[in-house]
């Protein structure tokens, strides 16, 4: 995430940053126009003098890509590694680049993958896409603003992540992966089953269930607190396991694109072991299973797997009445132990809607 916060400052935020908290007058040459004035081949040992985070980042961005900071690096009150400023800009750029990956592999997804049969089941909500949109941009400035302080310990050094990727070895580089994968399924799992506890669900996670056959919008509407409480083990992982620091920002890229893919409705996939799309229907549809995100090893061990129904990987069984008025016998009696009441959705039916009193 450094060399992230580095291209942003090079790139428009130390313009923002001088322009909206100028310096009180421009710094005599510093770190930073040092640099700035060196040759590439100068570069790769700086003065023991100008070592900081933030010129570190700076000096690997120049040797990855060519870009040096530009002449407004030091004339904000407010330098590159101060906290304060590290902090608001780890927000915005989470928060910014956050709702552009949700709109475009949401709607990619929408476009190209999404069955749109979905619209004609009997449990879809009348103006569904508009409100799964409304829910996600409501929810992503509260997960950002939760999700900066554990960006920001990883720009400040505070975590295992490593630079070089022969820093543990070949065998780990590959292996950091997989483990990654079990680390995060395993507490996403707990976390997850955790959300759904009757003191907690219906201040938390009721608001992601209000889509019984959730669409790709789906993916990122949560309470802001139940998506950021969900995201914490991709967070915690290089808090105690090394990582490297450019699979840090594949894999928050990764996880978001996977959070998309198993609310498509598409059911390519029948895997025991994957966690898909066909998998994670079933806990939309029927609450208490499946809390696994990437696999089902934690839901076979926790006794919540639950096998998707063989009649969706069928397109002429998976819209047919037989199997949808079974769906929505078994949700309906799931939402009663659950909710209590079905109140607060309003059901398209047949192109029109069922309308229901709202809370």
């Amino acid at each position: 995430m450094d060399i992230v916060l580095s291209l942003c400052d090079t790139l428009f935020l130390d313009r923002a940053y001088a322009a909206v908290v100028p310096a009180n007058k421009l710094a005599s040459p510093d770190a930073f126009e040092y640099y700035a004035n060196q040759s590439a081949a100068a570069v790769p040992r700086m003065p023991a003098s100008l070592k900081n985070h933030a010129l570190a980042s700076a000096t690997q961005l120049q040797q990855l890509i060519g870009l040096e900071p530009s002449r407004f690096a030091d004339r904000s009150a407010l330098v590159r590694d101060d906290p304060i400023r590290e902090f608001i800009s780890l927000f915005l750029i989470t928060w910014v680049f956050g709702c552009l990956l949700y709109f475009i592999t949401s709607t990619l997804s929408y476009i190209f993958v999404f069955d749109k049969d979905t619209f004609k089941h009997p449990k879809f909500l009348k103006d569904q896409i508009r409100q799964e949109i409304w829910v996600s941009l409501k929810a992503h400035p509260g997960m950002s603003l939760l999700t900066a302080p554990f960006f920001l310990a990883e720009v400040r050094g505070y975590t295992l992540m490593f630079d070089n990727a022969n820093d543990y070895g070949r065998v780990y580089f590959y292996l950091q992966f997989p483990i990654f994968i079990v680390f995060t399924d395993a507490l996403i799992y707990l976390i997850h089953r955790g959300l759904h506890h009757p003191a907690i669900y219906r201040y938390l996670h009721k608001s992601h269930h209000k889509w019984i056959m959730p669409s790709p919008y789906a993916s990122h509407a949560f309470h802001p607190v139940d998506g950021w409480a969900q995201s914490l083990p991709y967070h915690i992982f290089p808090l105690v396991m090394p990582l490297w620091k450019f699979a840090y920002v594949a894999l928050f890229v990764f996880v978001n694109i996977w959070t998309v893919m198993i609310h498509d409705g598409e059911y390519i996939s029948n895997s025991p072991i994957i966690n898909g799309a066909a998998c994670h229907t079933m806990h939309h549809l029927y609450f208490n299973y499946n809390y696994g995100q990437f696999t089902t090893l934690w839901d076979r061990l926790g006794g919540s797997y639950r096998p998707p129904n063989l009649e969706l990987f069928y397109k002429e069984t998976k819209m047919g009445k037989a199997e949808l008025d079974r769906q929505v016998q078994e949700m309906e009696k799931m939402v009663a132990q659950v909710e209590g009441d079905d109140s607060f959705r309003e059901y398209m039916q047949n192109g029109a809607a069922e309308t229901k009193k709202q809370r």
